[in-house]
């Protein structure tokens, strides 16, 4: 597989990642959280977890971002890189947390002291510093921005109570996992004070996930039994019935960098994972709207040089990929070898109450929850499911599929647009979902629904006794430990003025084009 290269990275973020990089590798790779929760199913569903054990397994912190509605458009940049910084400090702090299991075993303040304590302290000069960009540009800053700068320690139970609270109960001041069965030197050689070495059953990268309790076989599944509203309104009798199909590949070119432009523009590694790009050849955390729009395109048509992106998808088998010691890849614990989709379907779809309207050029959407097992599932929109099932969809589960049958990922975008903004501060109040009857809320339009449906050749893991073997997960920020809750997907529109009106009038008319 080949890489990225940025073009425009400065001495500056140079040294920068140099320097978080020495932190987060040491004796080869990344030393990951070494912990072990014997997880088992209660009840029928397979959308939520429980663990046996309650342990502190890693971070989880206020998503600041997600609550920073009202942000002036000069103070955007700054405030994006101080977010951006925010993320950087919870994957330090995850390192640490995974790194120093036999300290932790030692001491039951240890998390709290030399963890939790310092990063509360970064954050609030972080916190600090978005409140002055803001006011810099003659806004005012939110209220109470130190209250978010408080995280504390979560147990590895899926999802958190919806609100951005920790599960399992725990409050991270004093118990760090200390207690008599936080995974140190429990379950046959789980000794979570190993500093370094690969324990059997971690798939490489020091037990960061997934677990055994993420899988659930296909067939155990019931049809219909998706619990995430988002996305998933099917096309009704009335509306806009037809449909635009996408032709632009499965990243052919090897496009892949775990920058957003989206979230973090101008910040090198501002996913902390590595994404698959189909469509714009030109994306990268540098990139302006104007070098986008006179970018290459995978696409088929080439009036859309729309750029579409998700976290690529890995399996844990040991192959050490071309950013296996990079961060973004196998040093922030996405390991193991890239899996390119056979099929990278994208269709944009109508709308069941009414005609659609041209999105906007350089429109972002994202979709689904990157953060969504510490944030909760207020805006996961993950779905994963198999050939031949796909009446069966699982949000928080991977699904093991019978021979023959193929893994499929399957995102459906937000459809309803404010009329106005390409993008907002937090990057979703300028977009919407319909609602339950299929049409938009006050005061926004219906606009094509993208969809992407993503098939993939993946060997069935094995699972046996509470531990799976040579599993697949998405790439994700490590403290989220490769949930598969935390899947989502990018887009931002790059079609030209009359590829877009074709499109629309295809949707409209109920016609299907491509």
């Amino acid at each position: 597989m080949g890489r990225n290269t940025r073009k425009r990275r400065s001495p500056l973020a140079t040294k920068v990642i140099a320097g978080a990089a020495a932190l987060a590798v040491g004796g080869g790779g990344l030393v990951w959280a070494n912990f072990y929760a014997s997880a088992h199913e209660s009840g029928p569903s397979h959308n939520r977890t429980r663990s046996a054990g309650a342990q502190v397994a890693t971070i989880q912190c206020p998503d600041v971002g997600q609550k920073l509605r009202k942000v002036p458009r000069g103070a955007r940049a700054g405030v994006d890189r101080e977010l951006a910084q925010l993320d950087k400090q919870i994957t330090e702090a995850y390192a640490r947390l995974a790194s120093t299991r036999q300290a932790q075993s030692g001491d039951a303040s240890y998390v709290q002291n030399a963890i939790l304590g310092p990063l509360k302290s970064k954050r609030t000069a972080a916190l600090d510093r978005i409140g002055t960009n803001i006011r810099r540009v003659g806004g005012n800053a939110p209220q109470g921005l130190g209250r978010f700068a408080e995280c504390r320690g979560m147990g590895v139970d899926q999802p958190n109570d919806g609100n951005g609270n920790a599960g399992n109960g725990q409050d991270g001041q004093n118990d760090g996992g200390q207690g008599e069965d936080d995974g140190q030197g429990q379950d046959g050689g789980q000794d979570g004070g190993q500093e370094g070495g690969q324990n059997q059953g971690d798939n490489g990268n020091g037990a960061a996930g997934p677990f055994a309790e993420d899988f659930v076989d296909i067939n155990d599944v019931q049809p219909g039994s998706r619990d995430l509203e988002n996305g998933f309104a099917a096309n009704g009798d009335g509306g806009s019935q037809g449909s635009f199909t996408a032709v632009c590949g499965v990243n052919e070119n090897n496009l892949f960098n775990s920058d957003n432009l989206i979230v973090a523009p101008g910040v090198d590694n501002g996913a902390h994972h590595t994404h698959d790009y189909v469509g714009n050849q030109d994306n990268d955390a540098f990139s302006s709207d104007e070098d986008l729009a006179n970018a290459e395109t995978s696409c088929q048509n080439q009036g859309d040089k729309s750029t579409y992106y998700w976290p690529v998808l890995r399996l844990q088998d040991g192959t050490q990929e071309f950013d296996a010691g990079d961060l973004g890849g196998g040093a922030e614990g996405n390991v193991g070898k890239i899996l390119k989709a056979s099929e990278a379907e994208i269709k944009f779809v109508g709308n069941q109450r009414s005609d659609v309207v041209a999105m906007p050029k350089f429109l972002r959407i994202i979709t689904g929850d990157a953060k969504a097992f510490t944030n909760g599932v207020a805006n996961a929109n993950s779905s994963f499911s198999c050939t031949g099932f796909e009446d069966r969809q699982v949000t928080d589960k991977y699904v093991l599929c019978p021979e023959g049958s193929q893994v499929v990922r399957t995102s459906n975008f937000q459809s309803c647009w404010d009329g106005q903004n390409i993008d907002s501060a937090n990057h979703r109040d300028h977009v919407a979902f319909v609602q339950q009857d299929g049409s938009c809320p006050n005061g926004f339009q219906a606009i094509p629904q993208l969809q992407v449906r993503l098939v993939y050749d993946v060997p069935a893991p094995t699972v046996e006794n509470g531990q799976v073997q040579n599993p697949y997960a998405v790439d994700g920020f490590p403290e989220q430990l490769h949930k598969p809750i935390t899947d989502h997907n990018d887009f931002i529109n790059v079609m030209d003025e009359n590829l877009m009106n074709e499109v629309v009038d295809c949707i409209n008319s109920g016609e299907d084009c491509q």
